[in-house]
């Protein structure tokens, strides 16, 4: 970890979405496990789908039905795992939350003039209604879906697209002025592939799983730790 990236305040401050804000993995797995039981098989455990909710579909099939992408009825799987978890985006029984702590964590960046997005690998399709649905994410300056560019995580092109939406007019926001954060390494990659200051977070579905290979300038084990990091760099610079 380089404590010499850390020395400067950044402008704006972007996060990863799944594992990172928010605990989707109930509702993804319900949406693998869906599938099992319209198809007359025993329904699994959340337990099992928890560490692959950061791999979206793919994990979720994997688990659900042991297939890879390269199986030939993956595609019509995973647009009716699609489905299924669209459905439940929203629903009254949806178990999608903001992880404890994370809400206050972004008023607390507001608070102290620190802008804030997410940039994700999950579609729009997805990622507009989910956040339109969570109030606490709804104060973003920029949201950036994995197809919202040619490319996604860890190619650094969403966080420069991240950048251009959230700069001020006619101020450029570069991505030296930013931090991003996320709990998956191609997160990482992503970020100092951008040229971004890059914090790990433990919370989400790696946990500290490797956390130490991946290259992080900072490691979070709890939402509040930011606002704390901040703090006494503020004090440092009086």
């Amino acid at each position: 970890m380089s404590a010499a990236k850390l020395q400067t305040k950044p402008t704006a401050i972007f996060f990863d979405l799944d594992g990172t804000l928010i605990d989707s993995a109930p509702d993804l797995g319900a949406a693998a496990d869906k599938m099992r039981t319209d198809r007359g098989l025993p329904s699994l455990p959340d337990a099992l789908y928890r560490p692959m909710a950061g791999a979206g579909a793919r994990g979720m099939l994997k688990v659900a039905f042991d297939i890879a992408p390269d199986h030939a009825d993956f595609a019509a799987m995973r647009e009716e795992f699609f489905a299924n978890y669209e459905a439940s985006i929203g629903a009254v029984d949806a178990r999608t939350f903001a992880f404890a702590g994370v809400a206050d964590m972004l008023r607390g960046l507001e608070s102290r003039g620190i802008a804030w997005g997410i940039v994700t690998n999950k579609s729009k399709r997805f990622t507009d209604p989910l956040v339109a649905h969570l109030p606490e994410l709804r104060g973003a300056c920029a949201i950036v879906s994995g197809d919202t560019t040619p490319h996604a995580k860890p190619h650094p092109a969403p966080l420069v697209e991240a950048c251009r939406l959230a700069s001020p007019v006619p101020r450029c926001l570069a991505p030296i002025d930013c931090w991003y954060l996320g709990d998956d390494k191609r997160d990482i990659d992503a970020g100092r592939a951008a040229g971004m200051t890059t914090l790990a977070v433990t919370w989400g579905y790696e946990g500290e799983h490797q956390l130490a290979t991946w290259g992080a300038d900072h490691v979070l084990h709890q939402p509040a730790q930011l606002l704390t990091l901040l703090s006494q760099m503020t004090c440092a610079q009086v």
